[in-house]
């Protein structure tokens, strides 16, 4: 008995323990489904592909301001659009889509400017130019440097406040041509030089292929032509746009006035910088006094700085308005061959003509001769069988009205004219 006793404690044991695991385990089964799963540790690929997808629609822009200070940075729509205070469409004139395009546009705070290969963003106080890589736009960025050396931010700044609290500072600083219109002449001398570059390469090509087609009428020189002209055609539309843009800058005065910054950004900083100071009361009088005849006076200084845009674009639009005549000029000569061709190939045919006519005169002649044979050469009693040595006679006869008929019909064509003099 005492054996069972034992042996029955211990399987009553032993099952409230089993009890007791599964319990255990079916509470650490359930905390794991209940417990979110643990975050996978944040890789360097993963790193890399969220650096990718954040940089989505970056493109390489390049920052130039007054002072000469550059940097190239990698910059999304956004920033941009926040930087210089544009519009996002004006962004899309800048895209690939509108790359054939020219533009300037005057915004309240910058100048959209898409000149052939030079697309930028100017404002007051710095350019954000787009691509300054690519090698056509290198020579931009030199004579960037070059019209802006570098130089301190303590200087600027010093100029800026002259320029804001000193009225009179502000106009020697808009006597001088503004920083916009400098970078906006920098353009166009780019685009002028890179166009104008085209224009003697197209005329150093066109001459000696002209000059050669008008020896030799070829397939090969045809399409030398061919190639020559499709490329005047294309240069022509390029440079009529660069031309057209500038022409409805010159005869719009309010549009010329817009660009402008350089002004708007003095205008508004004045307020701002006299309230610096409370201990000068009497330099803020003079200011804003200064300030009150400066509004006075800035409606009559506009018309000076149109006047200086329009002489800085009539410049350039002269230069384009040579360029656009050379072309035109290439073209009148390439019109003028193509006639001198035409005769050429018209004279050619003409001849060609007259000598089917002299042939098929002969072919008439000779087909009333073959008519004469055939009808004597039929089974058709006639006495002149029987006379002997009459072969002789009768071919020379048919011969000469053959001969006779071939003159007649000759000089009836010349005495009409159809024959050549």
């Amino acid at each position: 008995m005492g054996e069972g006793h034992l042996s029955f404690r211990r399987l009553s044991s032993i099952r409230h323990r089993k009890k007791r695991t599964a319990r255990k385990d079916e509470e650490a089964e359930t905390s794991l489904i209940s417990s979110p799963p643990p975050p996978t540790p944040l890789t360097s690929a993963a790193v890399v592909s969220k650096t990718k997808k954040k940089a989505v629609g970056a493109r390489l822009w390049m920052r130039f301001d007054r002072t000469g200070a550059m940097e190239v940075v990698e910059c999304d729509k956004s920033t941009i659009i926040k930087r210089a205070s544009v519009p996002p469409r004006d962004l899309r004139i800048l895209g690939p889509v509108f790359s054939h395009s020219s533009n300037i546009l005057a915004r309240e705070k910058a100048i959209v400017v898409n000149l052939e290969v030079i697309k930028l963003i100017v404002t007051a106080e710095e350019v954000l130019l787009l691509d300054p890589l690519r090698p056509e736009v290198l020579p931009f960025v030199e004579r960037l440097k070059q019209q802006f050396p570098q130089s301190t931010t303590n200087a600027s700044e010093n100029v800026v406040q002259s320029s804001v609290l000193d009225p009179e500072a502000g106009e020697g600083l808009q006597s001088e041509l503004p920083f916009e219109f400098q970078v906006l002449e920098i353009a166009l001398e780019t685009v002028c030089s890179f166009l104008d570059t085209s224009v003697d390469a197209l005329e150093t090509e066109a001459w000696p292929v002209l000059d050669e087609l008008t020896k030799n009428v070829s397939t090969e020189n045809l399409e030398y032509v061919r190639s020559l002209k499709s490329n005047l055609t294309r240069l022509l539309a390029r440079v009529q746009k660069v031309r057209d843009e500038i022409e409805h800058l010159l005869d719009d005065n309010e549009d010329m006035a817009d660009l402008y910054l350089t002004r708007k950004w003095i205008q508004q900083n004045q307020p701002s910088e006299a309230e610096l100071g409370e201990t000068a009361s009497n330099l803020l009088t003079r200011v804003t006094s200064n300030r009150s005849s400066s509004m006075v006076t800035s409606s009559n200084t506009k018309d000076d700085d149109v006047d200086d845009l329009e002489m800085l674009l009539e410049a350039y639009f002269m230069q384009l308005e040579g360029m656009r005549n050379r072309i035109l000029t290439v073209r009148e000569y390439i019109d003028d061959t193509e006639d001198y061709v035409n005769i050429q190939l018209d004279n050619q045919r003409n001849e060609m003509i007259q000598l089917q006519l002299t042939l098929t005169i002969a072919s008439f002649a000779i087909t009333a001769n073959t008519l004469l044979v055939s009808l004597f050469g039929m089974n058709i009693p006639c006495p002149l069988y029987k006379m002997d040595d009459v072969f002789g006679y009768f071919l020379s006869s048919v011969t000469a009205v053959c001969v006779v008929l071939f003159l007649l019909t000759l000089g009836y064509a010349w005495w009409k004219k159809l024959l050549g003099s």
